[in-house]
């Protein structure tokens, strides 16, 4: 008997309009490896959680709503971070891809690596992904090692990677005061995505804390209580730097 193929899923988004073109429907997997300070999701931490869904079940369930896709539309499978759930992404987008329905990825890079058997793994994914929205949260390993509890080489890699085949992405940034909020950070991050050919788009995501409470309620200190979020001021100039206009403007 074959081992039923099994991702476990933290909750559903039946009309997101901001995690991919067009309205989309949004799984967002349970668990993440990283520990970012200005998460505001930390309920999608642990990997115990969630519910669990064959691949089957949960294009099933996306299904039901594709007469509000329109022509943009699609699916999308965010977090937590979906690549710890790979071979039921790959078995989903499967199904989509058969019917011409559009996929994204909605990640944060840090299981990536070119060892076996993870990345022979993301290549089948790669074949059936239409986009992918990535997160870059500060492009200095050792700010980054500190504020999210892991390096963002292997991030940085993936992005590369996705680059040379080709592949499109729309590249995310937390801009957090004293954290990432600095004119060096945002200029070396900026040279970097300069490099990358195949990205659509850039949004910078002014820091919120929406989900202290869900902090509150899981017993886990809350690091930036004291950081207000960034004035308008230092997002327009984040914009700036990261050439978010030009992007816009290029498709």
């Amino acid at each position: 008997m074959t081992k039923q193929n099994i991702g476990y899923v933290h909750s559903t988004e039946s009309f997101g309009t901001v995690d991919g073109p067009g309205i989309r429907f949004i799984a967002f997997m349970q668990g993440c490896r990283m520990r970012c300070e200005f998460c505001h999701n930390p309920d999608t931490w642990n990997m115990g959680g969630g519910t669990p869904y064959t691949p089957e079940e949960m294009f099933k369930e996306a299904m039901e709503y594709q007469p509000f896709w329109g022509t943009d539309g699609g699916i999308t499978v965010s977090g937590g971070e979906p690549l710890l759930h790979i071979d039921f992404l790959i078995d989903l987008f499967k199904l989509a891809k058969a019917e011409g329905i559009h996929t994204a990825l909605d990640t944060c890079g840090q299981p990536f690596s070119y060892d076996e058997p993870f990345f022979g793994r993301f290549e089948e994914l790669m074949k059936y992904t239409d986009l992918v929205l990535m997160d870059i949260k500060h492009i200095d390993d050792e700010f980054h090692k500190k504020y999210t509890m892991h390096s963002n080489k292997s991030i940085l890699q993936m992005a590369e990677y996705l680059a040379n085949q080709n592949i499109p992405m729309w590249l995310r940034h937390v801009l957090v005061p004293e954290r990432s909020d600095t004119d060096e950070a945002l200029t070396r991050l900026s040279e970097f995505i300069e490099k990358l050919s195949s990205v659509e788009k850039v949004e910078v995501l002014p820091y919120h804390k929406l989900g202290i409470y869900k902090y509150e309620a899981l017993g886990i200190p809350y690091k930036l209580k004291d950081i207000d979020p960034p004035t308008q001021e230092r997002i327009d100039n984040a914009n700036r730097i990261l050439k978010v206009d030009k992007y816009t403007t290029m498709k």
